[in-house]
């Protein structure tokens, strides 16, 4: 995989995509396209100088972290680099990994995905307000936000796709941008603000499939919930603004023959599912439960990347900074992941005996890859192969035990906890 991505990384015709001027890159410099690329992904958080110095120590085998290269001239490299290298890249690390990956997890037959959206703090700059737009909040002046959604793997934790656009833009239009990345055996499990005619409609005229939460205040649903079933098919009708959007999208706004479940909670409060698996022997109405709960890793991963990779520190004050950053951290994310996809299946073979079953604890995996994994693309075959084990190694001993049935309220305070451009912390 590591020679693959390589060999994308290291061609002509993908630097040429994605540098900004054809004047770009041309001349000799230490920050070539690819050194620039792998500064990305090595999950830079602190000063520009700081990070500079610990990357090309690393990378030239230096007893002490020296200024190599100034921050200026990083500041000034990073103008040329597009953030849809990040993007490609991790296109060509998803398609590997499932199609060569014999760790690949799915739910009976189907690659399991939850889409879900999220807002970013953006620092206050001209170019980055300008282009992100602000939230006004109650009290206090305007805030620079982004808007992110994700179609999030949540068997094997990897972000196929994911998004950062301006604040105006809603969960659905992302949504609707997600399809592009949507394959025929691809299963979508979608919260209670996505459920529309024209969001079944597009997802099943890609061939994919869905479960969803549905609010109470549709009338089928209501209708559903007084007749006291378990389970009911219904034929779906377009709404006025579904036909619309229908209609430019070139759909047709047949109904749809879709399936509605009560789910019961433990407390006792009911919820309605409904979902294009309409076949009830080989899907049966008591699976689905457990089902959408499969939603909730898409939840974690964001508190993870905005945590543990603070991928809303960002470190430029450029829109393009902003994109740059985003994008990397989501590439190296996922790369620990597939990484760490085979170490987390030796685990649950040669662990059998503990009394409690073992996860890898992905905190100690991203933080140990500092410095490391971006000389996969950096050494020679045999050194790789190497290096693989290596970091395969420590992901086998960073474990955690799983404690299935833990449940916590969630806390819906405002975390006031804030990153400052001006005092990024010591690596």
């Amino acid at each position: 995989m590591i020679e693959f991505l390589k060999k994308i990384l290291y061609s002509q015709d993908f630097v040429n995509r994605h540098k900004r001027s054809p004047k770009d890159f041309i001349r000799k410099r230490l920050l070539t396209f690819q050194i620039l690329f792998l500064y990305f992904i090595n999950l830079p958080k602190g000063s520009y100088q700081d990070e500079l110095d610990h990357f090309f120590k690393a990378l030239f085998k230096l007893d002490v972290a020296v200024a190599v290269v100034s921050k200026m001239a990083l500041c000034l490299a990073r103008k040329k680099l597009e953030y849809s290298a990040f993007v490609e890249l991790n296109q060509h690390l998803s398609e590997f990994f499932y199609k060569h990956f014999k760790s690949v997890k799915t739910w009976h037959g189907f690659n399991l995905f939850g889409i879900d959206g999220s807002t970013l703090k953006l620092f206050k700059y001209n170019d980055i307000r300008d282009h992100f737009g602000v939230m006004q909040p109650n009290k206090g002046s305007e805030v620079p936000m982004a808007r992110v959604s994700q179609m999030f793997d949540v068997l094997n934790r990897i972000s196929v796709d994911a998004i950062i656009s301006p604040y105006h833009v809603g969960e659905r239009e992302l949504l609707h941008q997600h399809m592009l990345n949507l394959m025929p055996n691809d299963l979508l499990l979608l919260d209670r603000g996505y459920p529309a005619y024209w969001i079944f409609n597009l997802i099943i005229s890609r061939g994919g499939n869905f479960c969803a939460r549905i609010s109470k205040q549709w009338k089928i649903v209501q209708s559903f919930i007084e007749s006291g079933s378990n389970e009911t098919i219904v034929n779906l009708h377009a709404s006025n603004q579904s036909k619309k959007e229908c209609l430019e999208m070139g759909l047709d706004i047949l109904p749809l023959r879709l399936r509605l479940i009560r789910v019961e909670l433990e407390t006792g409060q009911i919820e309605v599912l409904i979902t294009s698996l309409t076949d009830e022997k080989k899907f049966p109405q008591e699976i689905f439960k457990d089902l959408y709960h499969l939603r909730w890793p898409v939840e974690v991963d964001y508190l993870f990347m905005k945590e543990r990779i603070q991928v809303g520190n960002f470190s430029g004050e450029s829109s393009l900074s902003v994109y740059q950053d985003f994008h990397s951290k989501v590439f190296t994310k996922n790369l620990i992941w597939v990484l760490a996809s085979p170490a987390q299946e030796t685990l649950k073979q040669t662990r059998e005996e503990d009394k409690q079953e073992q996860q890898l604890n992905m905190t100690q995996a991203i933080s140990k890859s500092k410095d490391t994994l971006f000389l996969l693309f950096k050494r020679p075959a045999e050194k790789i192969a190497q290096l693989i084990q290596q970091i395969y190694a420590v992901f086998i001993y960073a474990t955690e035990p799983i404690r299935p049935g833990r449940k916590f309220e969630r806390n819906h305070k405002v975390n006031k906890r804030e990153h400052y451009m001006n005092y990024k912390p010591c690596r």
